[in-house]
């Protein structure tokens, strides 16, 4: 049974990350031939002032990106 894990920044829709899973999803069927049941798929986010990039948080970047 294949299993996913995705670590992203908070902040997508819920519909996104659906949409996301079952893209995922139907590559793992495509391309390992797997049943689309046995494919487990986990997100986990984190909070936008818990995640850094550049030595700025990702608050910060975002509040540069405004300026």
């Amino acid at each position: 049974m294949p299993e996913i894990t995705v670590s992203m920044a908070a902040g997508r829709t819920d519909e996104q990350k659906a949409g996301m899973m079952r893209d995922i999803t139907q590559a793992l069927v495509k391309n390992l031939g797997v049943d689309a049941d046995a494919v487990v798929i986990q997100i986990n986010e984190a909070p936008l002032s818990h995640k850094m990039k550049g030595g700025k948080t990702f608050v910060e970047r975002a509040a540069a990106a405004k300026k």
